[in-house]
């Protein structure tokens, strides 16, 4: 028996899977919906998942992960070692995100995307925040990567099968194909 894992609200977990210690599974109040956990999911200690989540099968944790209100995440998807999914967030199937991964709050992350350790999404280009803030979160689309270390601007387009370069630092869109690297993130030729 799990030690330490507390339902918040109404939490639904699909058959065969395994929750590890230290768990908790919507939000104390129990505002915001239900979480929504489909088949074979592994989500290991320390996770943390808010209300109004939907996860696909096959989901898996890292360690100390936080998923955030009204995020909707597809089947087989990875959520690595203290990765943080700030809230409002549409992923797709078969991504990978890899530890230290920042998805910022109205991130669109579309099938297939990978993003390596240490990548972050940014959602407001003047740092306000709270009532008038204009806050747009990036898209990533079908198959693109995001190399460790990379740092996506407010409201970029990441193009389908894309490749950002680690280290990178992207400050316009990316076209569908292109590999971009430095800082500002540049066409590689």
């Amino acid at each position: 028996m799990n030690k330490n894992v507390f339902f918040h609200g109404e939490v639904e977990i699909g058959e065969g899977s395994s929750i590890q210690d230290n768990v908790i599974l919507g939000s104390e109040e129990g505002e915001g919906g239900k979480v929504k956990i489909d088949e074979n999911a592994l989500i290991r200690s320390g996770t943390v998942i808010y209300s109004g989540v939907e996860i696909g099968k096959n989901f898996r944790t890292g360690h100390n992960i936080l998923i955030r209100e009204n995020t909707i995440i597809g089947d087989d998807v990875l959520v690595g070692t203290n990765s943080v999914v700030d809230g409002d967030c549409r992923i797709g199937n078969e991504v990978s995100i890899q530890t230290n991964v920042y998805i910022t709050r109205y991130t669109v992350v579309e099938n297939g995307v990978f993003f390596g350790p240490c990548a972050v999404t940014l959602n407001g280009k003047y740092m306000k925040y709270g009532a008038g803030a204009d806050l747009k979160g990036p898209v990533i689309k079908k198959g693109a990567k995001i190399g460790a270390n990379s740092t996506i601007f407010p409201g970029i387009v990441i193009g389908e099968n894309a490749v950002v370069g680690g280290g990178s630092v992207v400050t316009k869109d990316v076209k569908a194909g292109e590999v971009v690297v430095g800082n500002p993130a540049r066409r590689l030729k």
